[in-house]
């Protein structure tokens, strides 16, 4: 009997494992938390709105174009469930919810394609209204078509931090400036790495020059102090410390942070895959081999949700995880050959990846210099504060002891934007190496659930 595939995620990953599923005479099940495919990246607009696909993508556009016709030519040989959640993985099978029906979906193999989330470190007034993560920007851009505020400032460092303020720019939004934590010279010395894909390096210059064009100030190597503000207006204004020590303060009404991404893991914790300790990122990410197989047999991971590589990387590791599941499963659907050459492309990825990582470091050495009054944890309101005093007073130097002691985590966003902050406070409050603090466990469900259920399906 041919196995029951089911994907999870509807992004370039998703995409292009559900394709070649396909071409191989499966009908796999496509599980997408998103109104439409496209994930995150290649969002696509909402029925009714007509905006051209170079206005929404800028170089992407072409790519984008790709997968989404590439879906659309898929749809009727595969079953897709859109704007459905699994909030729950057991063996063999995923637990899902879409509106206020719940199901229980059986597999053979599970292809998750989860994606990634903004990685954030706090600053000083972050919870103010008018703070958004730099992704929760670009949606709104791509998906409601306006932009977060009248006067906007970017603040953090990476490629997302540029795409997105390009995109602002490119719309007609006001950009009061783009405040980078990484330095010019960081940036020279990662170019070797930067090189293994020159197209992506050439995409990353020509959105510097929409800014530079744009007259948008640019500041380099800065230190974020504070994002002014009161509870009644909002967000008012943002004040950063320049290399030389300087503070200067920008006016605005609105803050887009971010620095560079984080695998969204919760899921392949789920499903009880293991997690190791990545010194180079400095996260715990799941265990996997050159094909995407997770440390559970039947369990393959791929896209962004795996290692961030970016989405051209996505749509080869999703390609490659399907054919390992595949492969595992007795089918001849690939040579040897074909497999050879989407490892190679993606160890490419992996350099340009690390040269990203190195031309924009994640400012870990800022949380050790949070004031305590900064709030880490914006669902609970958990302060940098509380959560040194659970370090000195309760012994707290693990993610989930401090997690019990101060609910940090313990919210909506069940850790996702506060986890790997809060462990570099832990870790700096107790003088012991990040890796030693550990990570959050995931516990269903991933994100809330409506009490009322209408009807329980088992497939």
């Amino acid at each position: 009997m041919a196995p029951r595939v089911v994907v999870i995620g509807g992004g370039p990953a998703g995409v292009r494992a559900a394709q070649a599923l396909v071409e191989a005479g499966l009908r796999p099940t496509v599980i997408d938390e998103g109104r439409r495919d496209g994930g995150q990246i290649y969002r696509r607009q909402p029925e009714g709105f007509s905006r051209s696909y170079e206005t929404l993508y800028g170089t992407e556009a072409a790519r984008a174009a790709s997968l989404h016709n590439s879906f659309d030519a898929l749809k009727s040989q595969l079953d897709y469930l859109p704007e459905t959640l699994v909030w729950n993985i057991s063996a063999n099978a995923v637990h899902t919810v879409s509106g206020t029906r719940y199901g229980t979906l059986a597999f053979d193999a599970l292809i998750i394609c989860s994606g990634a989330t903004d990685r954030l470190m706090p600053v000083k007034g972050w919870h103010q209204a008018g703070t958004y993560s730099l992704g929760g920007a670009q949606v709104a851009l791509k998906s409601q078509g306006c932009a977060i505020g009248s006067r906007i400032v970017m603040m953090g460092s990476g490629p997302l931090l540029y795409l997105v303020s390009a995109q602002y720019v490119k719309a007609g939004a006001r950009i009061a400036a783009v405040l980078d934590t990484s330095t010019f010279m960081q940036r020279v010395a990662a170019l070797p790495r930067l090189l293994a894909i020159p197209a992506a390096l050439r995409k990353g210059i020509a959105l510097t020059r929409v800014l530079s064009n744009a007259r948008v100030p640019v500041y380099r190597g800065v230190q974020p102090l504070e994002i002014k503000g009161t509870p009644q207006a909002g967000v008012s204004g943002v004040e950063v410390a320049l290399p030389g020590g300087k503070r200067v303060g920008f006016a605005c009404d609105a803050v887009a942070l971010g620095y560079h991404l984080r695998p969204e893991t919760q899921l392949a914790d789920l499903a009880g895959c293991r997690f190791l300790f990545d010194d180079d990122t400095q996260q715990w990410l799941p265990q996997i081999d050159r094909d995407g197989r997770s440390s559970i047999q039947g369990v393959y991971l791929a896209g962004d949700g795996a290692r961030v590589r970016g989405a051209d990387a996505a749509e080869r590791s999703g390609r490659l995880a399907a054919l390992a599941a595949m492969q595992d499963h007795g089918m001849q659907v690939a040579t040897t050959k074909s497999m050879d050459g989407l490892r190679a492309e993606l160890a490419r990825f992996a350099r340009f990846a690390a040269g990203l990582r190195e031309a924009f470091p994640w400012p870990a050495k800022f949380a050790a210099s949070l004031p305590d009054e900064t709030i880490v944890c914006r669902c609970e309101a958990i302060t940098a504060g509380e959560l040194r005093r659970v370090v000195r007073e309760g012994g707290a130097q693990e993610a989930n002891r401090a997690k019990a002691f101060s609910r940090v985590g313990m919210g909506r966003c069940q850790g996702r934007y506060c986890g790997h902050a809060g462990a570099e406070i832990i870790a700096a409050a107790a003088c012991v190496p990040l890796s030693s603090v550990g990570r959050l466990r995931g516990q269903a469900p991933v994100k809330p659930l409506p009490v009322a259920m209408t009807e329980e399906v088992a497939e």
